[in-house]
């Protein structure tokens, strides 16, 4: 049952792209906007099933936190339109565990000793070449470009605050939850409110893109029982799982093309991600 709940995160983070990639005349604000009413409902849900007490400043500073993870999901949405899922989420994916692996280092000193060091770089090196790897393309046309680049490594900004959030303060992980949902909901109504796309809110694939949120939301809360009952390390393992499932799915379910090389390279990129993941996860403390 453990090992049950710990692949709910990997399903949940896995397919939620799937499902906004399959609904018809759905943009990245229908996304975002989908994703945040879903993943408030099941805030809501989980807090009339597990209440929780909590006081003003942890639940503004979660609140906050959830805005951020709304910053990361535009870039993601913006860049799965722009050059696919299969190429989005092992990138997207690659620069969370490095911003992550990083903030930690420096400036939660999780790193303290020669090993650690050693053996986090070593991580690291093998992400980004995994990565590397993933982002191949021989079309000309298809090839990755700078400001795709920048923009989801801008946006993985929100990513790193909402996933270091957590060490910041001293809370239980289930009082962190309902507020960072709707933060992450606030987060979509003022991307819609700068980008001028007030309109999507009348548009049916917005409301379509809600189970797209439920699929993000319960992964989220699944993610946090994983980690009480198999370990940080042993979720957080599990848990990166979810970018086999996005990209594999982006090219079988979604359709996007990739040649035989392309997908080799695929291949061997995603084991070397989920290989750099475990190796940090694992480091010596």
């Amino acid at each position: 049952m453990n090992i049950f709940i710990a692949l709910i995160p990997a399903l949940g983070w896995g397919i939620f792209s799937l499902i906004a990639g399959k609904i018809k005349n759905s943009h990245p604000a229908n996304e975002l906007m989908g994703l945040g009413t879903g993943a408030l409902i099941i805030g809501i849900i989980t807090a009339i099933i597990h209440p929780t007490s909590s006081n003003i400043t942890i639940f503004s500073l979660s609140l906050i936190s959830g805005m951020f993870c709304a910053l990361g999901q535009s870039g993601q949405f913006i860049s799965m339109r722009n050059i696919g899922i299969s190429k989005t989420m092992p990138l997207s994916t690659g620069f969370q565990l490095i911003g992550n692996t990083l903030i930690g280092a420096i400036i939660f000193g999780e790193w303290t000793s020669s090993s650690q060091y050693l053996i986090g770089t070593l991580a690291l090196i093998l992400i980004i070449v995994g990565v590397s790897l993933t982002a191949l393309s021989k079309d000309k046309s298809a090839k990755l470009k700078m400001r795709d680049i920048i923009l989801l490594l801008f946006t993985s900004i929100g990513y790193w605050i909402y996933s270091s959030f957590p060490k910041a303060i001293t809370a239980n992980a289930q009082t962190l939850f309902l507020p960072q949902m709707i933060g992450i909901f606030i987060g979509s109504i003022i991307f819609l409110l700068v980008s001028c796309q007030t309109k999507v809110l009348k548009e049916k694939a917005t409301w379509l893109n809600i189970f797209s949120g439920f699929s993000f939301g319960i992964a989220a809360f699944a993610y946090i029982f994983s980690a009480q009952l198999n370990g940080v390390i042993t979720a957080f393992i599990y848990s990166q799982l979810c970018v086999i499932i996005s990209t594999l799915g982006g090219i079988f379910f979604i359709g996007e093309n990739k040649t035989k090389s392309e997908l080799i390279a695929t291949f061997v990129g995603l084991i070397l991600i989920i290989i750099g993941a475990a190796i940090q996860s694992t480091t010596p403390k």
